[in-house]
């Protein structure tokens, strides 16, 4: 079934959302992306005459309770983006009445589904080692499907709009699907439009392709950057694990972020890439700062030869002219993670060397996928969204389907 043919008159519709979006310290949303990509579905089916209850996660709260975790923080906003007053759940597992009472037209917003440990489904407080971690999984799964199985009776139907989690086996993302026959479950538009785009990347690669992976960690990029080495032809690594192969190579990083115990894994990927005739282009400087502030006193300096005391917080002015040199020539990029602490405007200037480059190839012809929360947010900073082929939603979910892996949200419904 799909969301166009499927009419939601007189029905209640369970919608799981990815409305997992960034808060300032007043709890006010920093990027509504997320809230603006699930509109179209949202409002498909209040415009049929059903009711809605929406359902997310933020955070990672880790299974228990916590305030700065709280979808209420968003209700109005939601309520701002569809234009109707939004009702609230203040506990996701006991709203059965809450839904019971809703009239067409209206909406409900279940409270963070990660304050229940069932919705992830992993065992709390015992380690994997432990003799008695397998009797723990099995009970919590079961413990998962109730948790799904009552999120199900809330509705007549259900629709999976949460790209972000597809790659994740959650109550909410696939195995509440188990409770709707298959004409009363489907993929919302934003999920239909990703799988797409997904498909596009996967079916028509036009090279040279060169993916930009940044952030702070190798170990989070590790199962990723592997893969990649198979399919793309230029591989750029920026962002905080700079420095992780920066002192693998044995460079001076000073208080810059990096992984001690990851220097051999950097190694590693810089073998490999040799190996498979990647193109793995690394910064060679980096703008260094003496405190993690925007007002900071900062300095250009090499990437390996970071003065003590002092943090590597973006790509220096030769890194992004190598880093722009590659992208303007590709034909197919898919950018996941900035260059450097693009919150603070004063470093920036990595992060916007690479979308400005994406934009210059997009012109060109070149096919440009833009993903994950914080690559995200640079393109709407730097008023570019609209100028790359296509931004995704999904961080981990548009990397595990680029991997080639079966997302289990969209398996769920499809199959």
């Amino acid at each position: 079934m799909t969301i166009d043919q499927y009419n939601f008159a007189g029905k209640k519709a369970i919608v799981r959302v990815d409305f997992n979006v960034p808060l300032d310290e007043n709890g006010k949303i920093t990027d509504d992306t997320r809230i603006r990509g699930a509109l179209p579905t949202l409002k498909k089916i209040l415009a049929d005459g059903g009711s809605l209850i929406i359902m997310s996660h933020m955070g990672k709260p880790k299974g228990k309770v916590n305030a700065k975790f709280s979808l209420a923080q968003i209700k109005d906003a939601v309520g701002a983006a569809l234009g109707t007053e939004v009702k609230f759940a203040a506990d996701c597992a006991k709203a059965a009445d809450d839904a019971a009472a809703l009239k067409p037209g209206e909406v409900l917003l279940l409270e963070n589904l990660r304050f229940y440990p069932e919705e992830e489904g992993k065992p709390v407080g015992i380690e994997k080692e432990d003799p008695a971690y397998e009797d723990a999984k099995k009970e919590m799964k079961a413990r998962q499907k109730e948790f799904a199985k009552t999120l199900a009776s809330y509705a007549d139907c259900y629709v999976n709009d949460a790209f972000g989690t597809a790659h994740r086996k959650h109550a909410s993302t696939a195995v509440i699907a188990d409770y709707f026959d298959a004409d009363n479950k489907m993929l919302g538009y934003l999920m239909e439009k990703e799988v797409t785009a997904v498909d596009n990347i996967l079916s028509n690669i036009k090279r040279p392709f060169t993916a930009i992976m940044g952030g702070s960690k190798v170990s989070t990029k590790i199962g990723i950057i592997e893969n990649l080495m198979d399919k793309v032809d230029n591989l750029i690594l920026c962002g905080g694990m700079t420095y992780t192969f920066a002192k693998a190579q044995g460079g001076h990083v000073g208080l810059s972020i990096c992984e001690d115990d990851k220097l051999d894994l950097a190694l590693d990927i810089i073998k490999k890439a040799k190996e498979k005739g990647v193109n793995l282009v690394l910064g060679t400087d980096c703008v260094a700062a003496d405190a993690f502030s925007n007002d900071a006193n900062t300095q250009i300096v090499p990437a390996t030869e970071i003065p003590d005391g002092w943090e590597g917080l973006d790509a220096g002015p030769a890194t992004r002219e190598a880093f722009a040199e590659v992208i303007r020539n590709a034909k197919t990029i898919l950018w996941n993670g900035p260059a450097g602490v693009f919150e603070f405007d004063n470093f920036t200037a990595g992060s916007r060397a690479i979308a400005d480059a994406i934009v210059e190839a997009t012109e060109k012809g070149a096919f440009s996928l833009v993903g994950g929360g914080d690559s995200v947010a640079c393109v709407n900073k730097f008023g570019v969204a609209d100028k790359v082929s296509y931004v995704s939603t999904g961080g981990g979910a548009l990397l595990e389907a680029i991997e080639g892996k079966v997302l289990p949200g969209v398996a769920a419904i499809k199959g």
